[in-house]
């Protein structure tokens, strides 16, 4: 049974006006949730005790994803190459880069339960299959898991860390696989949610600690709950068109933070949308599990 959730209270609480604000994660270190704009590049965090929010500009003409470290540095993506950033002094360093020449971008990752960084690439023109799945290990070794994708997001993690979902947002589908995690190997490739007869379109995730998959769904005003067979039992509209990334944060990890984007929205949009780009927070649907480190 799906139930739709019109009674929690959808709150922004960072009007941060992001053309393509994305990959929210809660740091329980500083209790603070840090998350990006991809295309007005910068890197930010906002503590819900103070309502405090810092910004970071960075080089690069795309900020593709971010990560946390074991180290207390940050992993972030910027164009096709990952960096360490030492948040405290802005210091970084280079720890790999892929697909030399291509008209791509490192887009969404996620760290799995070996401290290992999963990281899919997207064609520049969101169109063409030139993006691939990486896994990057500590090391800074990058390999080449799949092929053929489009636009690489929703990269997350079952609590157990043996299924890898992800979504091609442009072929309208995500997927499941098995994870070896001793050899961290993918396997048994799945459909997990296809979308193709209507073009809506899946972009980032998260899993929450009943095991459920959460997603965003550019362009489509609403965030959905899956459970682990793929079957949908909530779904929370939201009142803006571009939901783009989720992550349960807060020191008990129980409210729902959801990043947004003011890209591709006309002018009638965005005058019905004051808050498109914001940071946005729902209370009461569920409760995250902590964020793995990479390293």
């Amino acid at each position: 049974m799906t139930v739709v959730v019109r009674q929690p209270k959808v709150e922004c609480v960072v009007e941060s006006r992001d053309r393509l604000g994305e990959t929210p994660l809660w740091c329980d270190r500083t209790n603070r949730l840090w998350w990006i704009d991809i295309e007005q590049p910068r890197l930010q965090s906002y503590d819900p005790a103070t309502g405090d929010h810092q910004v970071t500009e960075l080089p690069g003409t795309f900020a593709g994803t971010q990560a946390l470290a074991k180290s207390g540095d940050r992993l972030l993506a910027e164009d096709l190459t990952l960096y360490l950033r030492e948040d405290a002094t802005g210091r970084r360093s280079t720890l790999a880069s892929v697909e030399p020449g291509l008209d791509n971008r490192l887009n969404d990752g996620r760290v799995d339960a070996r401290g290992r960084f999963w990281v899919g690439t997207m064609d520049n023109q969101l169109h063409r299959p030139n993006g691939s799945l990486y896994r990057v290990d500590p090391d800074g070794a990058a390999t080449r898991m799949a092929g053929d994708v489009i636009v690489a997001n929703g990269i997350a993690f079952s609590p157990d860390g043996r299924t890898l979902y992800f979504t091609d947002t442009r072929r309208y589908t995500s997927y499941a696989y098995d994870l070896d995690l001793d050899d961290g190997v993918v396997t048994n490739r799945r459909i997990f949610a296809d979308y193709t007869a209507t073009g809506d379109r899946p972009d980032g995730a998260c899993v929450d600690a009943d095991g459920c998959l959460w997603a965003a769904f550019f362009a489509g005003g609403r965030v959905v709950r899956y459970r682990p067979d793929g079957t949908i039992d909530r779904v929370i509209p939201v009142p803006f068109t571009n939901p783009t990334c989720l992550c349960f944060g807060g020191r008990d990890l129980k409210t729902l933070y959801v990043t947004s984007a003011w890209k591709f929205l006309d002018a009638a949009q965005l005058a019905s949308e004051p808050m498109a780009g914001g940071l946005f927070a729902i209370e009461g649907v569920g409760q995250g599990i902590p964020e793995h480190r990479f390293g």
